[in-house]
């Protein structure tokens, strides 16, 4: 593994089109939005750190605003910002049931009966679903408010309280 804390050959590139990073494996040409199987995290959330830095006003370097990643399962409501999921075409759940629904998985998280990455394959709304709700990195200014200071608010491991966003209602579990 390189500085990176990838797995050789994999490499870190920036998004022209959503200016952000993804890894790109330049043997096979394959890329991904998030970080290939065998990686160090920690040693990509330092690396990350390290490189996506901003010169402040005295010019010299220091590091961008922390990045933090997250795992979330989504349930929409037919007052939600796009009523639609991969899930649903036309979502017609009522605000209430919604709530019912997502305080319902809260509970099914913290009973351990089942894990996020598991729930949110299955129940979610949002398309992280595919990927277990992950998120990726992200820093402050990247996720509707309420969402964003509930993530930033959170400790690795840690799971949120239900949070409402024009999107619907979340639960979010904070990974690194």
């Amino acid at each position: 593994m390189s500085n990176t804390g990838l797995p050789e050959p994999w490499i870190l590139k920036i998004s022209r089109s959503r200016n952000r990073p993804y890894f790109f494996n330049p043997q096979t040409h394959e890329s991904l939005w998030e970080a290939p199987a065998s990686t160090n995290m920690e040693a990509l959330h330092q690396y990350m750190i390290n490189e996506f830095s901003v010169p402040n006003s005295t010019g010299l370097e220091t590091p961008s605003s922390p990045k933090i990643r997250v795992s979330h399962l989504l349930v929409k409501h037919k007052e939600s910002r796009r009523p639609s999921s991969w899930r649903e075409e036309h979502i017609t759940r009522t605000k209430e049931e919604a709530w019912d629904r997502i305080h319902h998985f809260e509970n099914l998280l913290k009973e351990g009966v089942v894990n996020i990455n598991d729930l949110a394959m299955q129940e979610s709304d949002c398309s992280s679903a595919r990927r277990g709700g992950d998120l990726g990195f992200f820093g402050r200014n990247e996720m509707q408010k309420p969402f964003e200071d509930a993530a930033f608010a959170l400790q690795p491991g840690e799971l949120s309280h239900v949070v409402e966003t024009n999107s619907g209602y979340h639960l979010i579990q904070r990974t690194a």
